[in-house]
């Protein structure tokens, strides 16, 4: 089995956006003309995996226009039928690798505090949880991040 990694394109939108909305209740699929900017202004950091030609996953994320020193990975989403066969692994090298070109020294990004598995998955791979201004069940947490009641788990991996 060979997974292969490679932008996302405008074409698979339909396949991404019916992939995404099996990641209820963490992962919200987003519009078509979303996924369109993905893949025409943020190619460089969103892609799809493929297994046998299969969709098998895929991975969004963003050089951060304000503070280019780092890349937010907004959502990733591995088919039910793919998972632990390394394609969560794939899209973030993907996402990695021009990361350091630019000289980016973290990636990061955000979880719902109850999402046991997001946690799981980012430590494996080494991202930290930073520290928040509170703790849930053993996972640090930060009040009102993404707008008002909306907790976040921020983790982070530092580039060299």
């Amino acid at each position: 089995m060979t997974i292969a990694v490679s932008p996302l394109i405008a074409p698979m939108i339909d396949d991404v956006m019916h992939l995404m909305d099996q990641g209820a209740p963490y992962v919200t699929t987003r519009t078509a003309s979303d996924y369109w900017t993905y893949a025409t202004l943020f190619s460089s950091t969103c892609h799809i995996a493929r297994i046998d030609g299969a969709l098998a996953g895929t991975v969004i994320a963003f050089r951060n226009q304000d503070d280019p020193d780092e890349v937010y990975v907004q959502d990733v989403m591995v088919h039910p039928a793919y998972r632990r066969t390394g394609v969560m692994t794939a899209l973030l090298a993907d996402v990695r690798a021009p990361a350091e070109q630019w000289g980016c020294r973290r990636l990061w990004l955000t979880s719902e505090p109850d999402n046991r598995a997001a946690d799981a998955a980012w430590t494996a791979r080494g991202f930290s949880n930073v520290p928040g201004d509170r703790e849930v069940d053993g996972i640090q947490v930060v009040s009102d991040l993404k707008g008002p009641g909306k907790e976040r788990a921020v983790y982070e991996l530092l580039l060299a």
